[in-house]
């Protein structure tokens, strides 16, 4: 019989049944690979033993010498000195040291070196930091630029040693509690120099020069050699020409507030005087509306005279929109823009905090009552941080604390602290350690505890003694150190945050 054109065999195709066999093991092979792979990828995720980050550094203090230390805990043993080492940007592997001192003649020199005690940028004299501050206990260093001398003239560099202005003036120093400018002195005058942009601001044209708000972004108050003054914006720019008698530090929506022939006045960006009676003093602007002091009491006025609120309070400061904080006999509340009570003046003290856009309002036992904005109670506790990088808001109800969204959404401390191997738990009033997995890794044996810190240490205390922990709960620093007089419960490694905080540094 025949058969068909298609078909090629006589007979039906058999299976090999050892080549399926063996393809099979391959293929359960690499699939068991491959998971193992995920399963690691999971388990490293979720347990994340070590905290990865660049390095920083510190400045620190132990036997009666200063050193460094890097956020490992590891000190420089080759970096050591009588005098405070300052670390100006703790990503930089670059650490200020003083040497030379004298005290009679009241000299001394400077210089930059690395974590092996290495000189840095030695074509260079007297290499220093450029110090700032805006209280005794909030000191802190430019960290884009230092400062040098070469024939007793100052110049600035960057981090990298790089020449970023020439050494052609008689100073370089911060210009008080502002970042990203210094004051340039030359032939007795000074200018402005943007230190992240790198470029002159203002030529050493005055005789003075003053930041008008608490940033650079809001301007400054410049006088000229006539001791007339007037106003530069954040890139050098003349808003107000320098012929006023005197600036004062009031300003907003395009407004100013000088001094002429004695007499205060309101004034637009052109010197329209907008206003200039009705008032004692100006205290403060919100678009139209001007809080004003009259009489000792303070009200509200709008810049062509218009009463809004009479001056009847002891306080007034704008807070958002049109909702003041009033104050009366030492209680504090907030009326709107009629003076109608939005919230009852009972409060020791109100805050509006723009970066949480709320209303903070201290009780007389220094809990909080929290409002939004549109004037809704939320909770009452104490705001203990505030992350807008990571969005939450961390607070202390009764004994615990709490973890918010930005919206005030409760969130779970993993949630809001993604980064971190160790969360906090308490236990019969008693403080221990679970990972992301809730697994726990720290008894609940502490009596105060502190939520790991961006290095991965945690802070704990027993018996009235406080000590550390590594990211994997390990012990690194036994609880026997007394910090009853720190405001800073902090550790990296054995070393702990000094109680001076004016030295910004760690001790041990």
């Amino acid at each position: 019989m025949s058969r068909s054109h298609g078909r090629r065999y006589d007979d039906e195709p058999k299976l090999n049944k050892k080549k399926v066999a063996a393809t099979i093991i391959a293929l359960l092979v690499i699939i068991m690979v491959i998971a193992s792979i995920i399963l690691a990828i999971n388990n490293k995720s979720k347990n994340k033993p070590e905290i990865e980050m660049s390095p920083e550094y510190f400045s620190a203090y132990t036997d009666s010498k200063w050193t460094v230390i890097n956020s490992k805990g590891e000190q420089f043993s080759d970096v050591i000195s009588d005098e405070m080492i300052i670390v100006p940007n703790k990503s930089a592997e670059v650490f200020i040291v003083t040497a030379d001192v004298d005290f009679d003649n009241d000299t001394y020199s400077t210089k930059a070196v690395n974590s092996k005690g290495e000189q840095l940028f030695t074509n260079y004299e007297n290499v220093n930091a450029i110090v700032n501050y805006e209280t005794v206990d909030d000191v802190w260093y430019d960290s884009e630029v230092l400062s040098f001398q070469k024939d007793g003239k100052y110049g600035l560099i960057d981090f990298s040693g790089n020449e970023v202005l020439a050494p052609d003036y008689e100073s370089i120093t911060a210009l008080k509690g502002i970042t990203k400018n210094v004051l340039i002195k030359k032939d007795g005058k000074v200018g402005l120099f943007n230190t992240t942009s790198k470029s002159v601001v203002a030529n050493s044209d005055y005789s003075t020069i003053k930041a008008l708000g608490t940033t650079y972004n809001d301007g400054y108050i410049v006088e000229n050699s006539d001791k007339k003054y007037g106003i530069l914006d954040s890139n050098g720019g003349v808003i107000l020409e320098p012929k006023y008698d005197e600036v004062l530090n009031v300003f907003g929506s395009g407004k100013y507030v000088v001094k002429e022939k004695g007499n205060t006045e309101l004034i637009s960006e052109d010197g329209t005087v907008l206003l200039k009676s009705g008032f004692d003093k100006i205290i403060s602007i919100n678009a139209d509306n001007v809080v004003i002091e009259k009489s000792k009491k303070c009200g509200v006025i709008t810049v062509d005279g218009t009463e809004i609120i009479k001056p009847q309070y002891d306080t007034i400061t704008h807070s958002f929109a049109d909702y003041y904080i009033v104050s009366s006999k030492n209680k504090y509340g907030v009326v709107n823009s009629m003076n109608e009570v939005a919230i009852e003046l009972k409060y020791k003290n109100i805050d509006y905090r723009s970066d949480i856009a709320s209303l903070v309002c201290e009780n007389s036992d220094y809990t909080t009552d929290i409002y939004s904005r549109e004037l809704q109670y939320i909770v009452t506790g104490t705001v203990s941080e505030v992350n807008t990088d990571d969005g939450y808001i961390r607070m202390r109800i009764g004994e615990d604390y709490k973890y918010y969204n930005l919206q005030y959404q409760e969130i779970n401390s993993k949630d809001a602290l993604k980064n971190n191997t160790l969360f906090l738990v308490k236990e019969n009033g008693k403080y221990g350690y679970v990972n992301a997995n809730n697994e726990k890794v720290v008894d609940c044996i502490y009596d105060d505890a502190k939520e790991q810190n961006k290095y991965g240490f945690c802070a704990v205390k027993k018996d009235g003694k406080w000590g550390a922990l590594q990211s994997n709960g390990a012990v690194v620093q036994e609880p026997d150190v007394d910090m009853e007089n720190n405001l800073n419960i902090d550790f990296i490694g054995t070393w702990h945050y000094s109680e001076n905080a004016e030295l910004n540094a760690y001790t041990k």
